[in-house]
Order: structure tokens, then sequence, then C-alpha cells
């Protein structure tokens, strides 16, 4: 495969493993609203802030959603990252310029993005995205970097976001930046047989009305029918749900129309299917009948699903619902039709590749969050941002954003739980502590609490900032670590997954791949003597709690024998010298 290269890629190939890990502090005073709801907002450099994460996180998060700086000279971006190398030493501490200032600019943007994007791929779940976007500067060097950290065919789409016309440039008129995307793995997203979907325009409309209609007339699905046809009608012709009048029928599943029930490409099965009023069979439409057997298709037609027409010389037709009905309501799998209830014909649609959305939306926007004032540069719009969150996440999904700026991403998951009752949860980083504070910070306080016209938000969030490292630089554990850190710190790299959630202050962190972590510190058991909690001796071992695997123990000694710690399946590990510190 061919891979990228550039001044200083050496030195960064294994960066993001040298990096320490830090501890994160929650400040409340600047926490607004829920603080247990699962929402961080991060301040630090986000190298250190994501190593900080993996222990919490590693293979946790479903999307990633970043807009790194695009290097396009008009910038002044510094990331300090010490890389002990004679290129890098020479740029450490210094603004990237333009081209003409800084010939070299195009290294320092991909030895700056390399161990960021390799700490961003742990983080992201086997079926986890991420979303990146760029401009034209630095697209081609992106999309080669990508390819070499998350592999070629994890590749998904590269978007266009059309958001201005310039009128005034000379040749032209390039209003457009891009999001890539990438899987952490595709072949994982097809075990999954995964389906991104977004409803069509107006189809929230359809279903809100629907619902409203129902809430009054229950199961009287004539009255309901009615009522919505009349509601059809009374819409303007501009009005996106217009289109969608065809779904003017409804049964216990919402909206629905009409529908060819064959096999989609056609070659699909041909078997007798009894009309009930001639008692003969059915007219097979000529790409053969949509569903795979003939106990299949009476299944859907006893769950109501098919509608015969009014003799056997038609084929009957399926039922296309603006909300798709479950599979398990169907009682069939994509084997047995073929997927032939395409998106296209219900609420649903695929999203397609271009995305047109003016830029000054989201700047008007951020005005009328901080009372008409300017506070921050091209802002990205936080309804497509929802927008793409939405379409490759489900309701309880973790989203991470490294790049935070005014806290877009922040503001369009809290957004979109408002509108679908859902729980996702968010992490942002942002270096700039001015930014993180005044805009960041500030935002979302605002739109959680409401602002000018527009309703509360809801939600909460912690403001977090990047504490010390765990260890110092001969390697011993910090003074202000906690037993909770340490124990975060010690499992994952043990294991290379997050703690369990359910770990509390107790020794045994918990089991991976059947292999029991336990930590002994602190005087977690009682205090810290050699015969408290710290150091492992036969009367500690017997206040353990037992596991029948292999048992990993971490302390601060020993007073068993090679025989015993044999004879019981147990490896001990001492505190602080046998811990991986990066």
């Amino acid at each position: 495969m061919p891979t990228l290269d550039w001044i200083g890629k050496k030195a960064v190939l294994n960066h993001h493993r040298q990096v320490p890990y830090h501890l994160l502090r929650c400040d409340a005073s600047l926490s607004a609203g829920d603080p247990d709801c699962g929402n961080l907002l991060v301040q630090g450099d986000n190298l250190l802030a994501l190593k900080a994460l993996l222990p919490y996180y590693a293979g946790k998060v479903k999307c990633i959603y970043i807009d790194p700086p695009y290097n396009t000279g008009n910038e002044n971006w510094v990331y300090n990252d010490a890389v002990n190398s004679p290129e890098m030493q020479k740029w450490l501490g210094k603004v990237v310029g333009g081209e003409d200032e800084d010939l070299s600019r195009h290294d320092k943007w991909l030895c700056m993005m390399f161990p960021r994007l390799s700490i961003l791929r742990e983080l992201l779940r086997e079926d986890g995205v991420i979303l990146t976007s760029i401009d034209d500067f630095e697209a081609h060097r992106l999309r080669c970097l990508m390819d070499e950290i998350f592999g070629p065919r994890n590749f998904i789409a590269q978007l266009v976001w059309d958001k201005t016309r310039k009128n005034d440039a000379k040749l032209f008129s390039v209003g457009h930046e891009y999001v890539l995307v990438y899987a952490r793995s595709q072949q994982r997203l097809r075990d999954l047989r995964t389906v991104w979907r977004e409803q069509k325009p107006g189809a929230r409309e359809v279903l809100e009305e629907w619902r409203r209609l129902k809430g009054i007339y229950a199961n009287d699905f004539e009255t309901i029918q009615l009522k919505l046809r009349e509601w059809y009608k009374s819409l303007p012709s501009s009005h996106p749900s217009k289109k969608l009048s065809r779904h003017k029928w409804v049964d216990e599943y919402g909206p629905w129309r009409d529908r060819d029930i064959s096999w989609p490409g056609g070659g699909g099965p041909r078997y007798d299917l009894i009309h009930p009023r001639t008692g003969l069979p059915c007219k097979v439409p000529e790409r053969g009948w949509g569903f795979a057997t003939s106990e299949v298709m009476d299944e859907q037609i006893r769950r109501d699903l098919v509608q015969f027409r009014e003799d056997h010389t038609q084929p009957p037709f399926r039922k296309a619902h603006l909300l798709p009905v479950p599979e398990e309501l169907t009682g069939t799998t994509d084997e047995e039709d073929n997927g032939a209830e395409d998106a296209d014909e219900v609420g649903l649609q695929v999203m397609p590749s271009v995305i047109h959305k003016q830029a000054q939306v989201s700047v008007k926007l951020l005005r009328k969050i901080f009372d008409g004032r300017k506070v921050f540069p091209n802002p990205k719009d936080h309804e497509v941002i929802m927008r793409l969150i939405r379409y490759v996440t489900g309701p309880d999904d973790l989203v991470l954003d490294s790049f935070c700026g005014s806290g877009t991403t922040g503001h369009a998951v809290l957004q979109l739980n408002k509108e679908e009752s859902s729980k996702r949860t968010f992490i942002l980083v942002e270096m700039d502590a001015t930014i993180a504070r005044e805009i960041a910070d500030e935002r979302l306080k605002r739109v959680i609490k409401g602002f000018v016209d527009e309703p509360a938000l809801g939600g909460g969030f912690r403001y977090c900032t990047l504490g010390d490292a765990l260890f110092d630089e001969a390697g011993n554990i910090q003074e202000c670590v906690a037993f909770r850190e340490l124990a975060a710190h010690i499992f994952f790299t043990e294991t290379g997954s997050p703690i369990p959630k359910q770990a509390t202050r107790s020794p045994f962190l918990g089991v991976h791949e059947g292999k029991a972590v336990y930590l002994l510190f602190n005087g977690v058991l009682g205090d810290k003597s050699p015969n408290g909690g710290n150091v492992l001796t036969g009367r500690v071992l017997a206040k353990l709690p037992n596991h029948a695997g292999i048992k990993v123990i971490y302390g601060e000694g020993c007073r068993l024998g090679p025989a015993r710690l044999k004879r019981e399946g147990i490896v001990f590990k001492q505190i602080p010298y046998q811990i991986k510190v990066s």
C-alpha cells in the first residue's frame, strides 16, 4: 500500500504510546446542569487529554467528529508535543505560519495529527466511525494519513459540505469543505448488517400528526385516516410533508402507502398464493414474489402487512409504512425478503454525499447565543453536525470531539437528545483555556438553560482540566493519585480495556478474558502496614474476592513464596516498578 512520508514521521510513529497518562480534575464551578449525565468538557492539550481518557473510554466511543486546524496559513495553531528528535525540537513552541513564513508547516501538521488520530482510533468501538472536517489544503494528505492509521478498506466516504459562494473569486468560487468518514472496522459494520438511514424531509411532522390523532381517536383508524388526509390538504404546497401525502392509509404501525410486492432485480421465487375471495392463485409478479417462501408470505398476510386486490388477476401489494415496522414485528429477515422494504419507499432515505448549508447560519446563531457578540471565527453548523451524528449513532451512544472549538458538537448532541428523547453523551476537548471557559463552556450553559427565544435543551456536563501525571520523572506514583485513578490505569494497561463501571473502592478491579486484576494500594483493605492492604500476605489473600482463573495482583510487596503463588494461580506485580507508565 502506498504511504505518505514527511519530515518527522519516524519521530511520531510511536509518540502516542510514549505520552504520559495524566489525571483529570473536575471543576464544579464551571460545570452545569446534571453532573452525572455523562458529558465532559475537558480543557487541555488534546493529545494529553485523549491519553487521559483511554483508561475509561477505550473502545467505547461510537462516533468521533473533529474539526482540526486546516493549516491554510491563515491560522495560528501550535501543538507543543515533546518529541525528542532534532527536526521536532526545532519546531517546539513555534506558531505555525503561512507558506512563505514556514515552508515545513505541512510536515508539522502531519506530525501533530498522527498521534492524535492514533489514539482516537483506540477510543473507537469496533462498529464506530470517525468524521473529520477538512478543506483542499490538507484533504489529500489527510486521506493518505487516515488510510495509514485506519486502513484503506475502512474508508467509507468523502462528503462535500457546500457552504457558500464567493463572487470575488478570480477563477473558481471554492465554497466547499469535506468530511472524511472512516470506520474503525468496515467488516464489523457488515457483520452487524449496519444500514444508515435518515428521515425524509417532512416525515417527522407526518408522524407527529399521526401520533396526535391516535392520542385522540385511539384505534379508530378510519377516522384517523380521514383526519390525516384533511391535514395533508391543509398544508401549503411548499411544505415538505406534502410530498409524503401518498401515505394516506393508517393502521397500528402508522401511516402507509401501497407498494410493489415483487423481488427487487428479478429472479424471485414463484409459488401459488390463493386469493381469499376467488379461491384462485393470484397473478405472480414478473420479477417473482418479494418473500422467499410461501410460509413467510402467509406470515406477512397474518400480520396485516400484505393487502389483496379485488381479485386474483393482480398481485397483492405490500404496505410501505412511513415508520418502518421493526423486524421482530414483521416476522422476516433480510434473507427472507431480500431487503425489499427499500428505504426510499418509506419515510427514510440514504444521506447524499453532498450537504448544502450556508455558513452564515451558524455564524448568526453563535452571535445570537452570545447576545450579538462575535466570539469565535467560522463556527461549524450544529444542525449539520447533529444530522451526521443522528445518521451514524443510536440513542445511547457516546460522541467525542477532540478539537472542540466553540462547542458545536456538544450543542448538537444536547439538541438531538431534546428532539428524540435520547441519551447520547459527549466528550469535548479544547486546548485553549480562554476558548474552553469563555466560549464552549458558556455556550453549553446557555443552550442548556435556554437563550433569547430558544427553549432550554436540558442536560448537563462536567468541566475538567488536566491534572498532574500519574507518575513522576523517576517512575514513582504521584502523591495526589487516588485509588480509583491508579485502578483505572492499571486495569487498562493490563487488559487493554477500560475498567468496568461497576468497580468500586475494592482491591478486585474486574475480569477480562478470564484474568482477574487486583490492586493493593493506598490502604484499600484498611491500613498501609505490611499486614494491611498494600502488601500481599496470606491474610490479605484470604480477604480478596476469589477467582478460579489467573489472578494478577498489583501491590507494594509480596510475602508469598513462588510455590504458593503458582499454586494459587497468582501473577504478582510490584508497585510502582512493574506498572506501565505510558
